[in-house]
């Protein structure tokens, strides 16, 4: 399918675009089913997020507007939105009066093997940190190249995701996808107020969560938590939780509590 840009087929950028020069600019990811988006107004609400923090005035209607077209369109697959500044001269300074401009880009659905969701993963240690800026934090901004050299680190089908640390040592998330634990029947996932991208399904697995009546705790997490827990699992907004059987030399039992939260995620993402 062609890519829009402004809401017109195009295949090309203005070499003055800011989202090339300096990352400056916003992107979601959007699984669509039988012609619709899915968990849209998480994606939008970031998005509104993100825009607010960097200063992008966007028109979140058109926006609206056009990714259901595109939705429609596509039918079934992933869409991928991306809003830059738009155009500048050169220099970080923004120009006056640029219009963001609005990038949709199409492709098949994610394919991945059954055994990611029935058995679970392993998560490769990723010695890439994040770097802590609490100004991004929590937002899905263009500039991603902790997470390209993270993902360069393993070249195994043996891993299907990494798990990534700040510099602190803090447990953060997975290359592609946020990172749950669960110890004692409590439901927990790393703070995202320094670093990280604040995942939409990770947002509406805890809504649900609490929602059932299911303790759930945001906090500081080390290694010492994932030692000490009971389950472990990932998610995103493609392929809803893979639980995570093995990380380095720790293993854990596909419990439960992800048994859960799966089928919820499932649910959502099959509509």
């Amino acid at each position: 399918m062609h890519s829009w840009v402004d809401g017109q087929p195009e295949s090309a950028l203005p070499l003055k675009d800011r989202g090339l020069a300096y990352g400056d600019g916003l992107f979601e990811t959007v699984a669509v089913k039988g012609g619709r988006p899915v968990l849209l107004e998480r994606h939008l609400l970031r998005l509104a997020e993100g825009c607010s923090r960097l200063g992008i005035n966007a028109d979140a209607a058109l926006i609206r507007s056009e990714l259901l077209a595109y939705a429609a369109a596509l039918g079934e697959g992933v869409l991928k939105l991306i809003l830059t500044r738009g155009d500048s001269l050169r220099g970080y300074a923004a120009q006056l009066g640029a219009q963001p401009r609005r990038i949709l880009q199409g492709n098949p659905p994610a394919v991945y093997p059954s055994a990611h969701a029935q058995h679970g993963v392993r998560l490769f240690p990723c010695t890439t940190r994040l770097a802590e800026q609490p100004l991004l934090a929590g937002l899905k901004h263009l500039n991603r190249l902790e997470q390209v050299i993270a993902r360069a680190e393993w070249q195994d089908a043996e891993h299907a995701e990494g798990l990534m640390l700040d510099t602190s040592g803090r447990l953060i998330e997975g290359v592609f996808s946020n990172l749950f634990l669960v110890r004692d029947a409590v439901l927990l996932t790393p703070d995202l107020s320094r670093c990280g991208v604040a995942g939409v399904m990770r947002a509406e697995l805890l809504f649900q969560a609490e929602s059932l009546g299911i303790a759930v705790q945001v906090a500081d997490l080390g290694l010492e938590h994932l030692q000490r827990a009971d389950e472990v699992f990932v998610c995103n907004s493609v392929y809803g939780v893979w639980p995570v059987r093995a990380y380095a030399a720790l293993s854990w039992p596909v419990g439960p509590l992800t048994r859960k939260l799966q089928s919820i995620a499932r649910a959502l993402l099959d509509v």
